[in-house]
């Protein structure tokens, strides 16, 4: 039953991605959806679970912060580790930029768009990881892991494609990186098999990737999805895309 809900967790992915890939003249709409879902998972799913799990063994001040950690982190790596900030094509400075060195900015968008859909592998690695844990407990809560996972992995097909998209990236680098997210949960699952992580570990990478995904899709997703697009539509979408998610892990929890 396992590898069967983690073969699911693959074909959810797989279908997110390909919605993303075949409508990306509608990126801006998309990229709207994908910011309210990527802090939805953030506030619905990951936050709740870090605290929940970690309120065991820490003080709640403390898995926030770790949460705030996670985020100053990704900000660094955005900002110092790759070197450039947000990149809108239609910015003027980023244009004079791009005519002056053409090959260095596509380089730092791309190796941006590599940072976020690493950071969405290895989160939907962690998914494949929860469930796992979660059937170790038992097979009830094992099952309520699951449907969370797979009502939000559609989304996290579309995120990671839209972190390439947007940052200059090609089709086949997109369904690169769709494959390996969708890959991820089932090896996530598979790794269960050969060894135990403790429910305080395993709050503190909640709490870090809560961190990292704020900054995604606050500093990242919205103002990417807002630029020089009608923001009534993208507002809508990043509004809807928080509520589907949030629907779906509330409904998953009943």
């Amino acid at each position: 039953m396992i590898i069967l809900i983690s073969l699911a967790a693959f074909v959810s992915t797989m279908i997110g991605g390909f919605v993303a890939l075949r409508f990306k003249d509608k990126l801006h709409l998309i990229l709207g959806f994908s910011a309210g879902a990527v802090l939805g998972v953030a506030f619905f799913d990951l936050i709740p679970e870090s605290i929940d799990l970690g309120s065991k063994f820490y003080e709640v001040s403390t898995i926030t912060t770790i949460i705030a950690s996670g985020f100053l982190i990704y900000l660094i790596l955005d900002r110092l580790v790759f070197l450039y900030g947000h990149t809108h094509e239609h910015d003027h400075h980023d244009l004079v930029a791009f005519e002056s060195a053409p090959e260095s900015h596509e380089e730092h968008a791309i190796r941006r768009g590599i940072l976020g859909a690493g950071s969405l592998v290895l989160h939907s690695f962690l998914d494949g990881l929860a469930i796992g844990l979660a059937f170790q407990v038992s097979a009830a809560v094992g099952v309520i892991v699951a449907i969370a996972v797979l009502v939000h992995d559609f989304s996290d097909g579309i995120n990671t494609v839209n972190m390439i998209l947007k940052n200059h990236g090609q089709n086949k680098q997109a369904l690169h990186w769709l494959i390996a997210g969708a890959v991820a949960p089932v090896l996530g699952v598979i790794s269960t098999m050969f060894f135990q992580l403790p429910e305080q570990g395993l709050s503190i990478v909640l709490a870090l990737f809560s961190g990292f995904f704020l900054y995604i899709g606050a500093s990242e997703l919205i103002p990417e999805s807002h630029h020089a697009h009608p923001k009534f539509l993208t507002t809508v979408m990043t509004i809807l895309g928080m509520a589907v998610l949030y629907g779906a892990i509330r409904l998953s929890g009943l």
